[in-house]
């Protein structure tokens, strides 16, 4: 099994939902968050001032699947969620060792 952590910008967020849905992806959790990398922020201006935004406002999904289901996974959100821009985000793939449903007390695959 391995982790998929995507993180992406907030408007793309419902496109890759259906998308990870079309190719039989329901589980996932969605955290809104805040980061930069090579987009380094941006400025804006308040009350005519202007000031720095070093962090800019992204979205993290995490979705476990098994082995076999991880580059239909991966296809679907660079596909989705790919402007071509600076910023479109980043995918990391992880290991998971165990996975258990608390409420069945069920372990790997079918946990998920």
């Amino acid at each position: 099994m391995k982790k998929i952590e995507a993180i992406i910008k907030p408007f793309k967020m419902d496109d890759v939902r259906e998308a990870l849905a079309a190719v039989n992806i329901t589980g996932m959790t969605v955290s809104e968050v805040r980061g930069f990398g090579r987009q380094k922020g941006h400025t804006e201006l308040y009350r005519g001032a202007e000031y720095m935004v070093d962090f800019l406002p992204k979205v993290k999904l995490e979705i476990v699947v098994a082995d076999d289901d991880v580059q239909r996974c991966i296809d679907a959100i660079i596909e989705t969620a790919q402007t071509g821009k600076i910023g479109d985000g980043k995918i990391f793939v992880t290991d998971i060792e165990r996975v258990i449903r608390i409420r069945t007390s069920e372990e790997g695959p079918s946990a998920i």
